[in-house]
């Protein structure tokens, strides 16, 4: 058995501290290593760097360390294997990374992924692990508990003490929090759930419960039950400002605004706020995860490497089919309702219309550069790439609609989920490259296998007007109405609201002094006239403007009217005339036209 001890001597300097008791280290020298990245999150993230004060002792003494690179250390072993003494391992981590993907800590709490914090003795990963998780002996801490989804060896649920896991890939798959943190406790097709709540909020705890209970019960009921989980945690940390979520064998760590929980009073689905569907659809999309992901999942990723990149054309099925259902979900519950759930497809895909870089990267694409691209995006990653989320949504909207019109509705994507969870459950075996064409294929013909080719390879755009036509709703194209108009409310033609007719071609975000172009949209009325990301529009024709005056000047314009901008360039004064283009209609709205028709794709279950 490996030993690790976690806690923080004092949590305001961001520390962990932490042991690892090895008995039986190799006499030929322990190899120790931290990963380089968390599944789910695919970018090379080095948390290793975090690592300080290094050091092994065993009984006689400390033990010299060899780094071999930079996340990888070697124990000095000994010549004869009969005598291997037992070491301790001990050592610090920064902990300043308040996200869902590696270690926070400071006064209020503390959390930490287990890949970001333990070092994992190679040779003897599969051995079983014992974890101490100890309060930081200090007085900001004493009312401090600890939230977990690992195994727990006391008696009551939130307290210090033991844990336990079978091996190294299940005590890294369990994130904790601990702090002081509040609790909202249901039970899902048997299976209890906790809800652990971080930071400041005010919260209509009953109204979440009950939703997410909704959610939890569809899902387990759509993979069939029982669940492959006997207990599962949701951890929220609620700020002033953010969004993320990641997925875990046994529950999902997640990052909230405070204005994203449901408050008080509003109990309809009409009193429904926008943030709060999408915080229902983010706990649905890490929820569905449990299964698709974290269990069926690309064969490539048995086992993790780790260490390095594991590149894979999938991504577009494992986290764009899951975008499908995760908003899907919340409609087939009764949380939403069609109204609102098509608002929700036409935003995504006016987030596909709007990028030139689906002209530019196939979904297939996406998934396989998802280190180098998709998770290191810049200024220019509109022009250049897709999302596999949003293009993997919609390419499963796609096949979903396709396979329930070549069989009458009585075959769908929900079909092929089921097929691919069974297999797995029983035969352990990942997914490859061709699984899910094949599988397709097997269930209504292998004529949808060509096409299916194209849309997950292809950069050409998707047949949605006509799928979707088939199903009675209508595919509208339409200006954008401002810069916050995300798409999914269709404009009525005699609405007094003036929808511009040009743009500047770029997304403005309001700085002292100034508009700053965060995004430019290649060959767009910014970009021709000279216009970079990064610029701070200062004047507009002699005026300073801020972005509601700017939208309103551009429902005066017309297309090739020329604006004399004034910008700043890093400290350097710049003058542009820029002509205005005619903007795009790349804003869409879905419309159900024919009720009974789509009642055939929207009511299903």
């Amino acid at each position: 058995m490996i030993r690790y001890q976690i806690t923080s001597n004092n949590p305001v300097t961001h520390y962990f501290d932490v042991t690892i008791q090895i008995d039986k280290p190799d006499p030929k020298g322990q190899l120790l290593r931290l990963p380089n990245w968390l599944p789910g999150s695919y970018m090379i993230r080095d948390f290793s760097r975090n690592i300080i004060d290094l050091s092994a002792r065993s009984t006689a003494g400390e033990v010299r360390i060899t780094q071999q690179d930079k996340s990888n250390w070697t124990v000095e072993g000994t010549t004869d294997s009969l005598n291997t003494e037992a070491i301790t391992i001990g050592y610090k981590v920064y902990a300043k990374d308040l996200s869902v993907r590696g270690a926070h800590l400071d006064h209020s709490h503390g959390y930490y992924n287990g890949s970001s914090v333990f070092l994992e003795v190679v040779g003897q990963s599969d051995l079983p692990c014992e974890i101490l998780i100890t309060k930081p002996p200090v007085v900001q801490c004493q009312n401090w508990q600890v939230a977990t989804s690992l195994p727990f060896k006391g008696k009551t649920r939130f307290e210090f003490g033991l844990f336990e896991a079978q091996d190294y890939d299940e005590l890294i798959d369990h994130p904790v929090e601990m702090g002081e943190f509040a609790c909202i406790s249901f039970e899902a097709c048997g299976v209890p759930h906790d809800v652990i709540l971080t930071g400041r909020y005010q919260c209509d705890e009953e109204r979440l419960k009950q939703d997410l209970t909704k959610i939890c019960e569809h899902h387990i009921r759509f993979f069939g039950e029982p669940a492959p989980m006997d207990y599962y945690q949701f951890q929220v940390i609620v700020v002033g400002d953010g969004y993320g979520g990641l997925e875990h064998r046994a529950s999902t760590s997640l990052m909230c605004a405070r204005d994203s929980l449901p408050l008080p009073g509003q109990t309809l689905i009409s009193e429904m706020s926008d943030k709060y569907r999408d915080f229902l659809g983010l706990c649905s999309h890490e929820y569905f995860h449990t299964w698709n992901v974290k269990r069926i999942k690309p064969a490539v990723y048995q086992p993790y490497d780790l260490q390095q990149e594991v590149y894979t054309d999938l991504l577009w099925a494992f986290e764009g089919i899951t975008s499908y259902y995760d908003d899907l979900a919340l409609l087939r519950c009764g949380l939403i309702d069609e109204v609102a759930y098509l608002e929700l497809l036409s935003q995504t895909i006016t987030r596909v219309e709007r990028g030139l870089g689906r002209t530019r990267q196939s979904a297939a694409e996406s998934s396989f550069n998802t280190w180098t691209k998709f998770y290191k995006q810049d200024e220019n990653a509109q022009n250049a790439i897709v999302s596999y989320y949003a293009k993997g949504c919609l390419i499963a909207l796609c096949i979903d609609l396709q396979m329930r019109t070549q069989s009458q509705s009585t075959i769908s994507l929900d079909n092929v989920m089921l097929q691919l969870w069974q297999t797995t459950r029983d035969t352990g075996k990942g997914v490859e490259v061709d699984t899910i064409q094949a599988l397709i294929g097997s269930l209504v013909g292998s004529e949808i296998e060509l096409g299916l080719e194209d849309m997950i390879y292809g950069r050409t755009d998707l047949p949605l007007a006509q799928l979707l036509l088939n199903f009675g709703v209508s595919f509208n194209r339409q200006r954008a109405s401002g810069q916050a108009d995300k798409g999914g409310k269709l404009q009525a033609p005699d609405s007094p609201q003036v929808t511009p007719q040009v743009d500047l071609g770029c997304f403005l975000q309001e700085r002292d002094g100034g508009l700053q172009l965060m995004r430019v949209v290649e060959n767009g009325s910014a970009q021709m006239a000279g216009l970079a990301a990064g610029d701070v529009i200062i004047a507009v024709n002699g005026l300073k403007l801020n972005l509601a005056q700017t939208e309103q000047q551009l429902k005066l314009a017309n297309a090739d009217d020329v604006w004399n901008i004034h910008v700043f360039r890093r400290d350097e004064l710049n003058e542009f005339e820029v002509t205005l283009q005619t903007s795009a209609e790349t804003t869409i709205a879905l419309r159900i036209d024919d009720p009974e028709q789509a009642q055939k794709w929207l009511a299903a279950q």
